[in-house]
């Protein structure tokens, strides 16, 4: 169910960027492909037991048990669902945050942990 879900690699590193730890592009590209993924995935889960829990609700002949395991799988993706959400969100303002940094700092001469070039005269 959810545990498939969560990735908990993926929590940790989206929880270190969103401390505002240092990251590259390259990560932060990876980690909001990764992010939106997770979302979207959970987005389906959610989708497809909510149809599913519809077609149990219309047929008068559902076990309850087939309802209560339903009802018990959107009671685990809905917070997961949230959770998602929030991060995702959160690290959509941390990524412009950082890419307007590093602008910023390009404008200025040197990019955000990077060594300026020696200056040489012509």
């Amino acid at each position: 169910m959810v545990d498939r879900t969560v990735n908990v690699e993926l929590l940790a590193r989206l929880r270190h960027v969103l401390a505002e730890q240092p990251v590259t592009e390259a990560e932060l590209r990876s980690l909001s492909d990764e992010a939106d993924g997770w979302l979207r995935a959970l987005r389906g889960q959610v989708a497809a037991t909510e149809r599913r829990l519809d077609a149990l609700v219309r047929d008068p002949t559902t076990p309850l048990g087939d309802l209560a395991t339903e009802l018990r799988r959107i009671d685990a993706l809905l917070p997961a669902l949230r959770e998602a959400s929030t991060l995702v969100a959160r690290l959509d303002v941390q990524a412009r945050k950082l890419r307007s940094a590093w602008l910023l700092a390009q404008a200025e001469g040197a990019a955000p942990g990077m060594r300026r070039p020696p200056h040489r005269p012509c």
